[in-house]
C-alpha cells in the first residue's frame, strides 16, 4: 500500500495546476494497487487534490483508493456538512495525538501527522514561508518522496522561455 499526503498554499492562481495534480496522482497509481491519500481540506489546493483523487477512483475502479480528510481538531463545519463530508471522503479523522496540542499549533501538528504516515507528498509550494512551506521542509527532513508542482511549473517555464 502506498500513502500520500497533500500540502499547498491556500490559494491557487494557476489553472494548469489541476492537470499537474492529475498527472502526479496517475504516476503514484502506477506503483501499486492499494492507496491512501490524506487531505487536510483547508484550502483550494487540498480541495483540488481531493477532487482529483475522487476522479481517479471513478476512472480506476479496480484499484483500492481511499481518500481521508484529516482535521486538526473538531470543527463546526464537520457537523454542519456531515453528509457532504461522508459523501466526499472515505473517512474523516481527527487524530487523538492532537488532542493535547494547543489549537494554534494544531494545523502544523496535523500536517506532520499526515507526513509521518505517508510515503510521498504532493505539494504546491511556490513561496518560502507559511505552513505549506514548513510541511514541505519537514517532509524533506523525513526523506519522503516529494512532488512539488510549483517546481515542475518553474522547470517547464524555464524550458519554454526563449534564449
Amino acid at each position: 500500500m502506498i500513502t500520500c499526503a497533500f500540502t499547498g498554499h491556500r490559494e491557487v492562481y494557476d489553472s494548469n495546476i489541476r492537470t499537474l495534480i492529475d498527472h502526479a496522482i496517475e504516476d503514484i497509481l502506477k506503483k501499486d494497487t492499494s492507496f491512501t491519500f490524506y487531505s487536510g481540506d483547508m484550502g483550494e489546493f487540498d480541495r483540488m487534490c481531493s477532487s482529483a483523487v475522487r476522479n481517479a477512483k471513478r476512472q480506476y475502479p479496480g484499484l483500492d483508493i481511499k481518500l481521508i480528510a484529516v482535521f486538526p481538531y473538531m470543527m463546526t463545519k464537520i457537523n454542519i456538512y456531515k453528509a457532504q463530508y461522508e459523501r466526499l471522503y472515505d473517512e474523516i479523522i481527527i487524530p487523538t495525538e492532537l488532542s493535547e496540542v494547543h489549537y494554534k499549533s494544531a494545523i502544523t501538528a496535523r500536517n506532520r501527522w499526515m507526513v509521518d504516515r505517508s510515503d510521498s507528498l504532493i505539494s504546491y509550494v511556490y513561496r518560502d514561508f507559511g505552513g505549506a512551506y514548513a510541511t514541505l521542509k519537514y517532509a524533506r527532513r523525513m526523506g519522503k518522496e516529494i512532488i512539488n508542482l510549483a517546481d515542475i511549473q518553474r522547470k517547464k517555464a524555464t524550458q519554454s522561455s526563449p534564449p
